[in-house]
């Protein structure tokens, strides 16, 4: 058992010098300290307080709060601007409970993060699931379609809002503005958890260095959500840009069809911590000052990076990038580079395992893909050793690596969760009484606490849903592999109804 600590590691891991592909995107302090926030840094923990004399209230904001709260207004072009210190978890519950009614209905994409399904548990809500297309090539969830919107709206008018992710964890983005329209066309709501796109923002609103479109290797970066008529967009500012971990906003667009922020707020106060951290709020007040006097410096040089990147990256035998299309639109974000060298012999795992020896730390793995997040922190120096280090890999697997390989491996190991989940199954209610059984014994049983795979965080098995031996074999097949399935205790039991 490891006994360093929590601290101790910490403070090891920062002094390996490691290149961060994962989240939080400040990927350091250099950044902060660039920009002339060092003294901050230096002074964090005198700054950590509650509500003393001054310090404005988190819940009743009159002062500071308000201040950076009005700055994130104007960065997004918003009615309103929430600071969130419970992540995006807590914008995405309060959002849906103030839409939602208790024992009402919710449509969502069954692609949509764990925070959605506890929003579920809390309100009594019943939800109606959209399946997102499949890429099957790496077996993972694509868009969400604006067809299957408007049949479950034509099918569920009782329905109050919808919810959908876009981008996904590996940046694949739905068509929000099409979406939007068919659901206002049918006096709904649309939220939007856009926790991995706080920076799509910032890309429409800067030109690139050289003016012109990106390069032809580069996937694009689509339009944010605020932009394309969601009525509540819900941004984790510390996956990509330079607020703190756990830190985030809820922005009601300015022209959201919504307008009771009353109970918002309200519903806000619910959710969130009653000792909000000063720390997580100086980070987005830091975050905004950064973005409002330097967003063009900092997003063309990030856009320059990924083409460089992009472009030196397609020359390495053996590398491709997943990519998804939906015709005359881009449904790929480009910031999120995802990695595939399985013609040259190495799964996600294998990959990942191979430039952890680098230093280099990526942030997903599925299949065959391993996903590396870039953020408003990384310097051309991470992308260059990240390109060092995949040179090196083809050239030692030189043997296997085929750039126009015909047989290539098939999605591998936890590629294959997407397909399970996706599956439409029947739900049966909630169970009220519940057991824990070893998961081995769980075939037939009916679901009584979800099972989560993390990351990414999506449910493979929801409360009130049927147990396989299909859905049971690839949780052990996880496991073996060393991942976090959440839903199982220490004995490896679950809830089933009794």
């Amino acid at each position: 058992m490891n006994s360093k600590g929590i601290t101790q590691f910490l403070i090891e891991h920062a002094g390996k010098d490691p290149v961060s592909f994962h989240m939080p995107g400040h990927k350091g302090d250099r950044l902060l300290r660039k920009y002339g926030y060092g003294d901050f840094l230096d002074s964090i923990v005198g700054c950590d307080i509650t509500e003393i004399n001054g310090a404005d209230n988190l819940f009743q904001t009159e002062g500071i709060i308000a201040d950076t709260m009005a700055k994130y207004r104007s960065l997004y072009d918003t009615k309103a601007s929430y600071l969130l210190i419970n992540g995006s978890s807590a914008g995405l519950i309060a959002s849906i409970l103030t839409c939602v009614p208790a024992g009402g209905k919710l449509i969502m994409a069954r692609n949509c993060h764990k925070a959605i399904f506890n929003a579920l548990t809390l309100g009594g809500i019943k939800p109606v699931y959209a399946y997102p297309s499949m890429v099957e090539e790496y077996g993972i969830t694509g868009p969400v379609s604006p067809e299957e919107i408007a049949r479950l709206l034509e099918e569920n008018p009782d329905a109050s809002a919808v919810i959908l992710p876009s981008p996904n964890y590996y940046g694949i983005c739905s068509d929000v503005r099409a979406i939007a329209d068919i659901v206002h066309d049918a006096g709904k709501f649309l939220i939007v958890d856009q926790a991995h796109g706080a920076h799509l923002k910032f890309f429409e609103n800067t030109d690139g260095a050289d003016g012109e479109a990106p390069a032809s290797g580069v996937f694009g970066v689509p339009e944010s959500a605020e932009t394309q008529g969601a009525d509540f967009v819900i941004i984790s500012t510390h996956k990509t840009l330079c607020s703190f971990t756990q830190s985030a906003v809820l922005n009601v667009p300015a022209g959201s069809t919504f307008d009771d922020l009353y109970t918002l707020e309200d519903k806000l106060q619910q959710i969130e911590s009653t000792s909000p951290s000063y720390l997580l709020m100086a980070s987005l007040d830091i975050n905004a000052d950064i973005l409002t006097d330097h967003a063009q410096e900092l997003i063309d040089e990030w856009r320059g990076n990924l083409n460089y990147f992009y472009e030196e990256a397609a020359a390495i035998d053996g590398l491709k990038f997943m990519r998804v299309s939906d015709g005359a639109r881009q449904a790929m974000d480009m910031t999120k580079i995802n990695l595939d060298m399985s013609a040259c012999g190495l799964d996600g795992h294998q990959l990942e395992d191979a430039l952890l020896k680098y230093e280099i730390y990526a942030e997903l793995v599925t299949g065959n893909i391993l996903m590396c997040m870039t953020g408003i922190g990384n310097s051309r120096r991470d992308y260059d050793r990240l390109l060092d280090a995949l040179r090196e890999l083809s050239d030692g697997h030189r043997s296997s690596c085929a750039a126009d390989a015909a047989d290539e491996s098939a999605p591998a190991g936890a590629a294959s969760g997407a397909a399970l989940w996706t599956k439409h199954r029947t739900s049966h209610d909630v169970p009220i009484m519940k057991e824990l059984i070893p998961l081995e014994e769980a075939a037939g049983r009916i679901c009584a606490a979800s099972l989560i795979p993390y990351p990414p965080g999506i449910p493979l098995i929801c409360p009130g849903e049927e147990i396989g031996a299909e859905e049971i074999a690839y949780i052990q097949l996880l496991r073996g592999q060393g991942e976090k399935v959440m839903g199982i205790d220490a004995e490896g039991r679950i809830a089933v109804g009794k």
